[in-house]
């Protein structure tokens, strides 16, 4: 097998999209023979790779993947470009490793080596085999305190270095923003660098020894003294002296090209140190030996505020003779809200460090001392530190759109220059976006003269590619005038390789060309990257996706109603592959228990891209892997708020399935669990709950009823309340005269809310309704306790035609209503039951037209309705203005008493809490009115984050009691356990409270149940 394929059979440069004829010529006939052309090359190409496939699997102990899905995962990194790859290898060691180069040098295939977290130039795409160290090399293999050095495997995530390290007071100097999730391989193919290189300097500073495999199978240790080098190497540098000692330029973030000046004498000779960098193009590496260094015990941060970036930038390298830890900067087009910052248009963040926190304070304040700024603070609190950098880390995802939503995209991503330069080339920077009629917000490593920026480059249109190469020439220029590196972290890959001649010579480039071909003589080690590049605006990963709006039912208000625009949203930052949740993060838990990419939110994005290319992923919505991978998503919606560009997986997934089962038969527990409020209202009106129960309850009546409705055989029906909320509601009130059976509970429409706004409109969800009515009872409790009058949605609507103003009480308004209830839609929008959504939620749009009418509020006391509601109604009724309105209206039972009842005190509790803070609310709606008012409770302590796994339907699901399970153990179980015995648990969602119930055999109790107990008297 020679050549790179394209990934469907063919070989590259066959698109099978030629002319067909000259004028005249017979279609039919001109066309027959081409086709079979087709055909034979695309048996052949399957031919080929199956012959490939096979003599891998043959040679490899680890997995070999030649299928759809594992290739889908691999055809992008966070960069710009896309290529689908054969096949995909997760070599289990070193002699699987070179086992699979052997195979591929035999059968003409391109490698690429691929880790995590690193590559936003092209660097980890390849047509041939991709080899994935994340799998099974991936572990810390050594530590020695004393010698202050760890070996590690390619697939080792960085933050387990740092958590093993951290016990001797040692960590990894280099920490990029994706510590989370980049990999040690990735950092040293590349160089990475991360915010503290003023003090500890880049990956190839901290690499002693590496251990690598070439091409043609020789296994080499490089090191200093010429260790490790391949045949011929000392020999060329010896040549070429003088052009090494005068061709680099002297920088800190010099990161682009090969560092052969690393392999002058007077640097030692070192070939570890050269071969970081490389980009996978000389080597595979399979161990490394690395640096660590003395971690300070204590961390201070100055925030120094600046009129604009130009104004930090030139004050960045005058801070530097402090001795800073970081100098990090980004301007107020990056930042969220400013609230926690001291006055500016741009900032410095300054950390510094200390044996106590008082020294590291001090040094931070004689910062602040040296520093000519506008305003400044210092921060010592280490969750507040923790807060403000999560704003620096998240800038390489909220680049990717502007303020005004306009997508932006890398390929300028990280050149640097001089520190004592940055400021004028700053100023030049703006001029030269300002003059191709482009955007960006450059933040990033001040302090080295390295700079991030996503531009609004138009790489859907020819004219816009072309504009990005022209800006791309004449930026390479300029950065080169500067005395800049084109890549100062992420290396050169595609997006740079092809300008390297403008910053180092076409001489220097060629000598690149030849250390290449001693280490690679065959070109197989990803070609196309540093030397011999491929045109920076080729294999675009935009280019293959459809140029007109899909037709979708959601509205996409944040991407102008394109379906293809919310998906390129996923730029591949990887924030949702991190392995342990942190904080209130949510996302992506099912990665988490998996492990697996096509688990986490960009792997499932991934997929959804390559649907909509129709390349590889050829079926369309009708795919079943997308579906197997969407299939895990818990719909959480923990990606909306905790991915830097704001992925919604859920309504991804809502969509896909909607299309999906569009005209079939759905899974079982779509009609079972989807269906829900169907089922529960059926039970309600026929007062059956009893038999229900006690059919539930009996084993061998259970199981087949389970099987039936596609639920996990592992988990237990939830009972139905006996007697709804409703009824309760019905029977606790003497009936005005005014009002009916039927209208009990409705706002009586001649009268709005007083005008204090007490009157608050209480939703009685399917959950509260049919499943913990004591919820809705101990809220109607504490809601009145705080002085506002409760009334519950109306019953009933008008018919076709409304009657009058339709919030008639005349005797024609009765005789032409129809009995309904209010949902949220919820069941239905996670199975992706749109249509049915739909028409659920305009059914309550019209019963409460009302409320609307009014200023009342709409009290949600389940998180998961509450949330659909708010987000999800309007923009799948994106036609519908009401909608809007209604998620106006939403509050939380918190959100209601902070606002409605300011001047109301809970009682206090004075108990310790534990539990988890529901997914969606964290998501969706905010937790920061829950906070105040458990203090003012005095319930003291922490919710934890993550998801509890069950989800609504998700854990219910036959196939997913593992991953629901897993989900649970991973904060929320925990947390209840290592909780005091007298803590309060809190759970707020129906889902979270029978995960504890089902799995922990704990009650958890809604806040409103916590603080109506504590009112006293039975509700």
């Amino acid at each position: 097998m020679t050549g790179t394929t394209d990934g469907t059979g063919g070989t590259d440069g066959t698109s099978g999209t030629g002319a067909a004829g000259g004028a005249g010529a017979a279609p039919r006939r001109a066309s027959a023979p081409r086709k079979d052309r087709e055909q034979r090359g695309r048996e052949t190409g399957r031919e080929a790779r199956e012959e490939l496939r096979a003599a891998l699997r043959s040679a490899v102990a680890g997995e070999v993947d030649f299928g759809t899905t594992a290739r889908a995962l691999t055809t992008m990194d966070a960069s710009n470009y896309r290529r689908v790859p054969l096949g995909v290898v997760a070599p289990r060691d070193t002699d699987d490793v070179a086992a699979a180069l052997q195979v591929c040098r035999e059968h003409g295939v391109p490698v690429v080596a691929r880790g995590g977290g690193t590559s936003i130039a092209g660097q980890a795409t390849g047509t041939g085999v991709v080899l994935d160290f994340t799998r099974h090399m991936n572990r810390l293999l050594a530590l020695d305190p004393r010698a202050r050095t760890a070996v590690v495997q390619p697939g080792l995530v960085l933050d387990r270095l740092q958590e093993a390290a951290a016990p001797h007071g040692l960590r990894f100097g280099p920490d990029p923003s994706t510590h989370g999730r980049c990999t040690l391989g990735g950092m040293i193919g590349n160089n990475s660098c991360g915010s503290h290189s003023v003090a500890w300097g880049t990956t190839a500073d901290n690499v002693r020894e590496l251990s690598v495999v070439t091409a043609r199978g020789d296994r080499l240790d490089p090191g200093r003294d010429w260790a490790g080098a391949p045949a011929g190497l000392r020999e060329l540098v010896q040549a070429e002296l003088a052009r090494l000692r005068t061709g680099f330029p002297d920088l800190p973030r010099r990161i682009s090209g090969y560092a052969l000046d690393a392999l002058l004498p007077e640097n030692g000779a070192d070939v570890a140190r050269s071969f970081c960098g490389s980009e996978g193009t000389l080597g595979i590496l399979t161990e490394a030996v690395v640096d660590l260094v003395p971690a300070p015990r204590a961390r201070a941060l100055a925030v120094l505020g600046y009129a604009d970036e130009s104004a930090a930038a030139e004050a960045a390298a005058g801070l530097l003779p402090c001795g800073p830890l970081t100098v990090e900067g980004m301007a107020a087009d990056l930042v969220p809200s400013a609230v926690d910052l001291p006055r500016g248009g741009a900032w410095l963040f300054v950390e510094t460090g200390g044996d106590t926190g008082a020294e590291a304070g001090a040094r931070a304040e004689s910062v602040v001392r040296a520093a000519d700024a506008v305003d400044a603070v210092v921060v010592t609190d280490p969750a507040r530190q923790r807060t403000l950098w999560r704003i620096r880390e998240d800038a390489s995802g909220t680049a990717t759109r502007m303020p005004d939503g306009t997508e932006a995209w890398p390929g300028w991503e990280d050149c640097a220059v001089p520190p004592s330069r940055l400021g004028a080339y700053l100023r030049d920077f703006r001029g030269l976006l300002t003059a191709h009629g482009l955007r960006g917000a450059p933040y990033g490593h001040f302090g080295d003269g390295c700079i991030h920026v996503r531009i609004d480059f138009d790489l859907l249109t020819g004219p816009g590619v072309a504009r990005f190469r022209r800006f791309s020439e004449e930026l390479a220029d300029l950065v080169v005038a500067h005395g800049g590196s084109l890549s100062g972290e992420h290396g050169d890959g595609q997006a740079r390789a092809e300008l390297l001649p403008r910053m180092y010579g076409a001489e220097t480039v060629a000598l690149f060309e030849r250390v290449k071909g001693l280490w690679d003589p065959d070109g197989l080690l990803n070609p196309g990257m540093l030397v011999r590049p491929a045109p920076l605006d080729a294999d675009l990963r935009f280019a293959v996706l459809p140029r007109e709006p899909v037709d979708v039912a959601f509205g996409y208000p944040a991407d102008g109603g394109d379906f293809s625009a919310a998906v390129r949203r996923c730029v591949g930052v990887a924030k949702c592959r991190t392995t342990t949740a942190s904080g209130p993060a949510v996302m992506c838990p099912s990665f988490r228990a998996t492990g697996e990419e096509e688990h986490s939110t960009r792997g499932r994005a991934r997929l959804l891209h390559e649907m909509l290319a129709g390349e590889l992923v050829t079926d369309g919505w009708r795919s079943t892997e997308v579906r197997d991978a969407l299939d895990l998503c818990l719909s959480c919606k923990g990606c909306r708020s905790d991915c830097p560009v704001g992925v919604d997986m859920a309504t991804y997934k809502a969509e896909f399935l909607h299309h999906h089962y569009a005209g079939r038969r759905r899974p079982a527990a779509h009609y079972a669990l989807g269906r829900l409020p169907e089922w529960l209202g059926w039970v309600a009106r026929t007062r059956s709950a009893a038999l229900v129960n006690a059919l539930a309850s009996v084993g061998p009546l259970a199981r087949p009823a389970k099987r039936l409705g596609g639920i996990a055989g592992e988990r237990d029906i939830p009972r139905v309340a006996d007697r709804t909320f409703t009824r309760w509601w019905r029977e606790r009130r003497t009936p005005e005269p005014a009002r009916t059976p039927d209208t009990a509970g409705t706002p009586d429409p001649a009268r709005t809310p007083d005008p204090a706004g007490t009157t608050v409109v209480l939703w009685p969800d399917t959950f509260t309704e049919h499943l913990s009515p004591s919820v809705g009872r101990a809220a109607v409790r504490v809601l009145e306790a705080a002085g506002l009058r409760v009334i519950l949605p109306p019953t009933l609507r008008p018919g076709r035609r409304p009657v009058g103003d339709a919030r008639s009480r005349s005797a024609l308004y009765l005789l032409a209503a129809r009995r309904g209830r209010v949902c949220c839609g919820l069941t239905y929008i996670s199975t992706g039951q749109l249509d049915r959504a739909r028409a659920v939620l305009r059914r309550t749009l019209d019963l409460l037209e009302p409320v609307l009418a009014t200023d009342a509020p709409l009290v949600v006391l389940e998180p998961s309705c509450a949330a659909a509601l708010r987000t999800d109604a309007p923009e799948l009724l994106h036609d519908d203005p009401r909608a809007a309105r209604l998620a106006a209206r939403v509050r939380t039972f918190a959100e209601t008493l902070a606002e409605y009842a300011p001047g109301w005190a809970p009682p206090a509790l004075n108990r310790p809490v534990t539990g988890q803070t529901h997914c969606h609310q964290h998501a969706v709606l905010g937790d920061a009115p829950d906070r105040r008012l458990r203090d003012a409770a005095g319930l003291t302590g922490e919710l934890s984050g993550g998801c509890c796994g069950l989800a609504g339907n998700f854990g219910f699901e036959k196939g997913h009691y593992e991953v629901s399970t897993a989900c649970a153990e991973e904060q929320l179980l925990p947390a209840v356990r290592d909780a005091p015995d007298d803590a309060v648990v809190l759970a707020d969602g129906y889902s979270c409270r029978t995960q504890l119930a089902q799995l922990a055999g704990v009650r958890g109790r809604h806040l409103a149940e916590v603080l109506a107990e504590a009112l006293g008297d039975e509700v």
